[in-house]
């Protein structure tokens, strides 16, 4: 058995990255993807290597030498027309090795699990195309294949129907076939295929007309659940990075706020949406009418405070409507100075924001993450605004509306500015769930300003959206005149124009997340690993009996499962505090079964 590898490819979607070298020296965390193919050719036992250089191909004779070392043969091959052909012509150039020899087929710009390579030699099976099942983020040629793994069809973009996605395996990109197969089925069809269409075409063509005419025993050998990425630009050399790291991954991820719909295995129990919201219809709604929404501009802010108003029940003059509430607060907290009251420890965009204000913090860590009004009142005494999370993020602490009542009026009383932010309101038991977003409330007191954040309640962090509720008008127009005309784009804007028609199917998912909250706190607490906080909001805080939370918290990531380790968040101190969001049941169940099975010692 020998490898086939072909890395004549310029790059240029990768920019600086393969300036001066190809795609397969790029490093990922310290190794390049040449030294990690070599590492998967030396664990599956294969010692000679056929190399179709091209770009920069001294560069890469060189590095190729040394990652081989004294245990892998190369042989190079170059392709002087790598500018103007595509990976057919290299394959092509390699063809009369791969005749004489068993071959892994590679294309250089990959990363994987090595062990991919070690199965597919060690199966029975002479002719294989390691698939994937297709996710979101891919691109490129998939399968599709019966049920005694027969690949039935190669499938290229312009034949792509995302109707059918669900049938679709992506290629890989990484190969076994058998002398037997190149020599008899693909070289001739390769030779034929490029006399008659050139030779700046992709080699998985070739493998679509010979399945088109006939069946072949080329199989699939499905890798799904494994790690595996194909490189082609900065953002996938990105993901690549936190996808692979060995060490730090938790802070890779962390890092990158965000995004993690790029991790198809990833299970996201650290950022905090609405399993329940929006329903499908309303998705569906969305989708139907995606093309104008795409292609057309959204509406100015004067229109959207309008439609914003209606989601909120609240008239359009008091209302500021953001890019996400973290556009508003940022915007907010610029304004302010002098003494600040917030109790720790709590969300930390407040606290990044108050760059001119001098931050008086009341550490709830002895009183078990709990405080109420006479706390408040007290501590916020000599300041001049008081800022309450309500519920808090992440202790989920909530304040009722009689505590909420005599907190507004003693910053009525001192002439203080109160800045409450509900984003996590509508989460709260509906027996004591309220709103400061009221006309009345909000002009009896000029000095209150409330935060809502669209995105976690209403479950479309996607799509940004916030709003800021005040009845100070020079207030809300100072904030409005420094905000983009076009901060809210067609989506925000359309999802706030047909909210109305499922607003009671909001009010029920609300009612969901309350009535699971209850069932998982029983559950986490069950498992015996933990002291469960009481929480109002879709997320739970947890402080580990043994162990830290950063153990933990790695040893779920090694799994795929994430959650949010708390041991940097000021307030928290100790390190074995963790939060979990609150999912669906089959969800949460998944998460409680892993913290069951997983290897946690617990050890200090």
């Amino acid at each position: 058995m020998q490898a086939v590898i072909l890395a004549a490819g310029m790059g240029s979607r990768l920019g600086k990255y393969t300036q001066h070298s190809t795609k397969c020296m790029i490093k990922v965390n310290e190794e390049t993807l040449l030294e990690r193919i070599f590492d998967s050719l030396r664990s599956a036992g294969i010692s000679k290597a056929v190399l179709v250089t091209g770009y920069c191909s001294e560069n890469l004779m060189s590095h190729a030498v040394e990652a081989a070392g004294s245990d892998i043969e190369i042989t190079f091959i170059h392709n002087k027309k790598y500018n103007t052909t595509n990976n057919i012509y290299s394959l092509y150039l390699a063809s009369s090795y791969m005749e004489e020899d068993d071959t892994i087929l590679f294309e250089s710009d990959l990363i994987f699990d090595e062990t991919i390579v070690k199965d597919m030699v060690c199966c029975e099976d002479s002719d294989l195309v390691a698939v994937s099942k297709f996710e979101r983020w891919m691109d490129g040629t998939v399968t599709t294949f019966d049920e005694k793994r027969n690949v039935t069809a190669f499938i290229d973009k312009s034949s792509f129907k995302w109707d059918n996605c669900e049938r679709y395996y992506k290629t890989v990109n990484i190969y076994k076939l058998s002398k037997e197969f190149f020599s008899g089925w693909y070289k001739p069809f390769l030779e034929a295929y490029i006399k008659t269409c050139g030779n700046n075409v992709y080699y998985e063509m070739v493998l679509k007309v010979i399945t088109n005419i006939c069946t072949t025993k080329l199989k699939v050998f499905d890798v799904t659940g494994k790690k595996w990425y194909e490189i082609d630009t900065p953002q996938d050399l990105q993901t690549a990075e936190t996808l692979f790291k060995k060490e730090g991954q938790l802070e890779e991820y962390q890092n990158r706020y965000g995004g993690y719909w790029r991790f198809d295995n990833l299970k996201d129990y650290c950022y905090l949406v609405n399993p329940w919201f929006p329903p499908e219809n309303m998705q569906n709604e969305i989708i139907h009418s995606f093309g104008p929404l795409l292609s057309q501009y959204p509406s100015g802010q004067r229109v959207i405070r309008t439609a914003m108003a209606s989601l909120l029940e609240c008239s359009e003059e008091y209302i500021c409507a953001g890019n996400g509430a973290a556009e508003l607060i940022r915007i907010l907290c610029s304004e302010i100075s002098g003494r600040c009251f917030i109790a720790m420890p709590s969300f930390n965009e407040y606290l990044n924001s108050l760059k001119n204000a001098e931050i008086v913090s009341y550490d709830t860590y002895s009183d078990n993450f709990r405080y109420g009004a006479d706390t408040v009142i007290e501590q916020s005494r000599d300041c001049d605004t008081v800022i309450i999370i309500n519920p808090d993020n992440p202790s989920g602490n909530f304040i009722g509306y009689e505590d909420m009542e005599k907190i507004i009026n003693a910053c009525r009383e001192r002439k203080q500015r109160l800045i409450v932010d509900e984003s996590f309101a509508d989460f709260a038991d509906p027996e004591i769930r309220y709103t400061l977003i009221n006309d009345d409330v909000l002009e009896s007191n000029p000095n209150l300003v409330v935060i809502k954040s669209i995105s976690k309640s209403y479950g479309v962090p996607g799509i940004r959206l916030g709003a800021l509720c005040c009845a100070n008008k020079e207030l809300v127009g100072r904030i409005n005149a420094l905000l983009p005309i076009w901060n809210i784009n067609s989506f925000g804007e359309y999802f706030l124009q047909i909210f109305p028609k499922y607003k009671n199917e909001y009010t029920e998912a609300c009612k969901r997340v309350s009535t699971e909250r209850r069932r998982f706190s029983t559950r986490l607490r069950e498992t015996g690993m933990f002291e469960v906080y009481p929480s109002q909001a879709n997320f739970i805080m947890c402080r580990l009996k043994n162990g830290s939370s950063l153990q933990l918290t790695q040893l779920l990531l090694e799994k795929d499962f994430l959650i949010k380790d708390l041991k940097t968040k000021t307030g928290c101190h100790n390190d074995d505090i963790v939060r979990v969001a609150v999912k669906e049941p089959k969800d949460n169940d998944m998460l409680i079964e892993m913290l069951r099975i997983v290897d946690f010692k617990g050890e200090r």
